[in-house]
């Protein structure tokens, strides 16, 4: 028998999740600048370290909470289930996301302490612009179409690897570098490094990565068609309550997004 993960805990690993999610690509960004002046290089070492932490944050916290790390797919869970009773309620979604915002910032913050950095300073990196939104669109819509393409096709095992290898690549055939996650966007303007946004460009990156869920959905739509009852251990996101295993059983298999 699993035990239902309470939905503190489950928010915990959410805030920390996201936290740490946050430190890698901040902490990575200055690690680079400071190694080398070569622009491709410091994308290269922050796109590296940001795949293989998310990958491994995936694998580690996907059982309790689903590692969302990302309010785009707390929400895009919460629509697709709303009338099934598959996807999180209104209650989970009031606690993951503000729970996903605060650990983000705490990521932000936690990176520049590490670096001796000021622990607060506001990111003066300018992201104004219509080709960087629409970046941001098509990272954001292709995120959760393969988050919810890989449920539909009961590839949910495949989630760290699969989500991880997406947002690395992401990096770099996308001109905004591929953000697509609200709490990381608002977290890393808290750092005047080199992964920071301005304040002034964060409420446009929130709304192309809205806009980008929407796309993501229709097109999971469009692929896969309506989704059939759910079987079986696989689940996109968290599907109600979570269950940890017991010691002597193997832990559920989820699909999860950063």
């Amino acid at each position: 028998m699993s035990a239902p993960v309470p939905l503190a805990r489950r928010a915990a690993a959410e805030a920390v999740g996201t936290a740490a999610l946050v430190a890698v690509v901040v902490g990575s960004g200055i690690q680079a600048t400071e190694s080398t002046r070569d622009m491709g290089l410091q994308l290269l070492a922050d796109s590296l370290a940001t795949v293989f932490g998310l990958g491994v944050l995936i694998a580690l916290l996907g059982p309790v909470s689903g590692a969302h790390f990302n309010p785009v797919v707390t929400l895009a869970a919460w629509f697709t289930g709303r009338r099934t009773a598959d996807g999180p309620g209104l209650r989970e979604v009031a606690v993951y996301v503000p729970a996903q915002i605060a650990g983000a910032i705490g990521g932000a913050v936690l990176a520049d302490a590490m670096f001796a950095r000021p622990l607060v300073r506001w990111s003066t990196h300018d992201r104004s612009a219509g080709h960087l939104w629409l970046g941001e669109v098509i990272a954001t819509g292709g995120l959760v179409w393969l988050i919810f393409g890989l449920a539909r096709v009961g590839r949910a095992h495949l989630a760290p690897v699969a989500v991880a290898s997406y947002i690395g690549a992401a990096y770099w055939f996308t001109s905004s570098t591929s953000f697509a996650n609200p709490a990381v966007t608002i977290g890393r303007a808290f750092t005047d490094t080199f992964a920071g946004i301005a304040p002034a460009s964060v409420a446009p990156f929130l709304a192309a990565q809205l806009a980008g869920a929407g796309v993501g959905l229709a097109l999971v739509a469009l692929t896969f068609g309506r989704p059939a009852p759910a079987t079986g251990n696989e689940v996109a996101v968290p599907h109600g309550e979570q269950h940890l295993p017991t010691p002597s059983r193997p832990a559920e298999e989820s699909i999860v997004a950063p």
